[in-house]
């Protein structure tokens, strides 16, 4: 795997700098999960019958940064990249080796995207409604967010590490 550059999140700091910093950390750990991968290898299956793969993970989390932040707390216009009402699982099943660096480009403008709206914020206690009709806060997508990363960074570390062997934080 290649350097570890990923930023280290503050040990010490007010509420919002520490939730931006442990999200940055993890979104820079999917990166670092996928570095130096062929494009082949980024579609690898997890094992039948799961249609996880990194690429699927990555064309995941750019809906999900989209459906948080774009939609939900910056009341924006932005409707799925990867899945639909007749293709749910569209960001998992549609991937194709061809189509890395679109998809990589795609997760990376929507987490800038989701930065500027994040540290756009008057308050982390503003609220918004998700799809279900939930009043959720600001804050709880922030915490959401990390914790959305975290988990599918385990899977991450599986998929890699069954790729190639490499295994690490």
């Amino acid at each position: 795997m290649s350097d570890d550059n990923r930023p280290r999140p503050p040990a010490a700091a007010e509420e919002r700098t520490m939730l931006a910093g442990w999200l940055d950390y993890h979104r820079a750990t999917l990166e670092l999960k996928c570095a130096g991968l062929a494009p082949a290898q980024l579609v690898t299956r997890a094992a039948e019958p799961s249609s996880l793969s990194l690429l699927g993970l990555v064309r995941h989390m750019a809906d999900v940064e989209r459906g948080w932040f774009r939609r939900r707390l910056g009341r924006e216009y932005a409707p799925p990249l990867y899945y639909s009402d007749d293709d749910p699982d569209g960001d998992f099943d549609n991937v194709d080796p061809a189509a890395v660096d679109v998809a990589f480009a795609a997760w990376r403008a929507e987490c800038a995207r989701a930065r500027e709206i994040a540290e756009a914020l008057p308050s982390l206690d503003v609220m918004i409604t998700d799809r279900v009709g939930r009043r959720l806060s600001a804050r709880w997508v922030l915490v959401h967010m990390v914790e959305e990363y975290a988990r599918h960074n385990g899977h991450a570390d599986l998929l890699r590490e069954r790729i190639d062997g490499v295994t690490g934080e």
